[in-house]
């Protein structure tokens, strides 16, 4: 049965956007549009919400969930990091705030036939926008050795890549590998910890071909970069993460904007010609409370850094 997502560190994300005055807030990863309610909930007629997410079977729950806020809401299918144009095509010229929750969201996990978890029989398929072409399953067709090492190495933080790999390789050679119980039982295979964990041996490298298939962390770079000359004086910027890897990009991209003039030190005068563009927020990350852990466990990972512009 497929559940509704609960938005995760809800009170956070509404402080650190601080909605007073605010006209247009972008949820550039809608999903089923949990904290666009409660932003048009806690603001004015005068605020409206623009909501992105590349998942068409979110926006339709989103659609239904948001109907009674009217006009207020205006839904997009598309990627966050193409936000200039789509801000251009809605001809909305700047927002004051830009929000991204970077989690898969509980229907796409609860859905057997996206092939997101590792729990549930589908198909490899792990496509946030299903018109696009890529699978997992061809990933692991199509790549050499070499390269879905590095994917599970880097994108997983897996420390067994090559093992796993040889495993996948050892299956393949049996039959087509094209199912998400199959390869997690070969996952499983190839961990060599005696002690029980926490985190499933497929837990990493289903979180590597889910960040390939859908070139994750490249579109955060670019959301990130394109959003900034779209963002008010004085607007905020929030992201929620859940692994290192999001996590490091968004507190690297926060604290390099931040800067000033970042010419050597010797440099007699300034050319390099950079200007702070942010002040950041949170200089630790805000994480979820008690409550919050106990009512929702997928909050555990997650982590919220804010940003506001400023024009120097």
């Amino acid at each position: 049965m497929v559940t509704q997502h609960k938005p995760v560190l809800k009170e956070e994300v509404l402080h650190f956007l601080e909605l007073n005055n605010r006209r247009l807030i972008v949820d550039g990863t809608l999903g089923d549009g949990g904290h666009t309610e409660a932003i048009l909930r806690r603001t004015g007629p005068q605020c409206r919400v623009l909501g992105i997410d590349r998942d068409a079977a979110a926006l339709e729950r989103a659609r239904k969930r948001l109907a009674t806020f009217g006009g207020r809401v205006i839904l997009v299918q598309g990627n966050y990091s193409d936000i200039k144009n789509i801000l251009s095509d809605q001809r909305m010229e700047a927002m004051d705030g830009f929000l991204l929750d970077l989690g898969v969201s509980s229907p796409q996990l609860d859905t057997a036939n996206r092939g997101f978890s590792f729990r549930q029989d589908g198909p490899l398929d792990m496509r946030m926008d299903a018109s696009q072409k890529t699978t997992a399953s061809d990933l692991l067709k199509e790549l050499s050795d070499d390269e879905l090492a590095t994917i599970i190495k880097e994108y997983g933080e897996e420390r067994h890549a090559k093992r796993i790999v040889r495993l996948i390789r050892k299956a393949q050679g049996k039959g087509p590998l094209e199912t998400t119980l199959a390869l997690s039982h070969i996952l499983s295979s190839a961990a060599r910890n005696p002690r029980p964990t926490k985190i499933h041996p497929a837990t990493k490298t289903f979180q590597a071909l889910r960040i390939a298939v859908n070139r994750e962390l490249e579109h955060l770079e670019l959301g990130l970069t394109n959003s900034i000359d779209n963002l008010n004086d004085g607007g905020r910027m929030v992201v929620i993460s859940f692994h290192s890897l999001e996590d490091r990009r968004v507190k690297n991209f926060f604290r390099d904007e931040e800067k000033g003039c970042v010419c050597p030190p010797k440099t007699p005068i300034c050319i390099c010609g950079h200007k702070q563009r942010l002040k950041v927020l949170t200089r630790r990350p805000a994480t979820a409370g008690p409550e919050e852990l106990r009512d929702n466990p997928r909050s555990s990972s997650a982590k919220l850094r804010a940003a506001e512009r400023v024009y120097v």
